[in-house]
């Protein structure tokens, strides 16, 4: 779970900031921008990160209503194997997936990544899971997230192939995983795959 400080601070941040986007009032305009510089003073004091390096994640060039951001991930599955991708950011194994992009479904937003990082065609069948990053044992992140989980398979076969964003690419079983990109992806994450892909009924699992 959530550090439970770094979770206040985020909190304390997203009113401010949704505050200055709707108050009119100038003297209660005053009062957000300096909750709202102790809140990413906060955030930065829990992250370890600058206050600058907050600021371009955090999109704060513009004042507006804070919501979470959006990921979305692909569960490939091959026999007893998964497909992962190795980010060359960190050097750790992950779902394909990223960040969803304005103008496609997030099924559109999921295939398209898979392309981009492993270089296969695919069908994005079923939303199987929908989580929300701070209540799960993710790496902690001064962003929100919801992160959707797709069972795909291939259209075009699984010649995969490393993309701009990889430096490897490859299928692995549950008992044989490299280690994992914590910040996107957990073993339960996987787990969840293989029994949603057996599933005859297939539901989806949120938080």
């Amino acid at each position: 779970m959530e550090d439970r400080w770094l979770a206040k601070a985020k909190k304390l941040h997203a009113i401010a900031e949704s505050g200055l986007a709707f108050c009119r009032d100038e003297y209660d305009r005053e009062r957000y921008e300096e909750i709202s510089i102790l809140a990413r003073q906060m955030l930065s004091d829990l992250s370890g990160l600058r206050v600058e390096q907050l600021e371009n994640m955090l999109c704060l060039d513009v004042k507006r209503y804070i919501s979470p951001q959006l990921d979305v991930r692909a569960a490939v599955i091959k026999d007893k194997s998964i497909l992962l991708v190795k980010e060359t950011s960190d050097g750790l194994w992950t779902l394909p997936g990223g960040y969803a992009d304005v103008g496609l479904s997030a099924a559109e937003n999921v295939e398209k990544e898979v392309f981009e990082e492993a270089g296969i065609k695919v069908k994005a069948n079923h939303l199987y899971a929908v989580r929300h990053k701070a209540k799960g044992e993710y790496d902690n992140d001064v962003r929100d997230f919801y992160k959707f989980f797709f069972i795909c398979s291939a259209t075009n076969g699984l010649d995969i192939k490393t993309g701009p964003e990889t430096s490897d690419v490859g299928f692995f079983t549950l008992n044989n995983l490299p280690e994992l990109s914590k910040g996107r992806v957990i073993l339960r994450d996987l787990q969840n795959a293989f029994t949603a892909n057996q599933a005859k009924i297939k539901t989806t699992i949120f938080d």
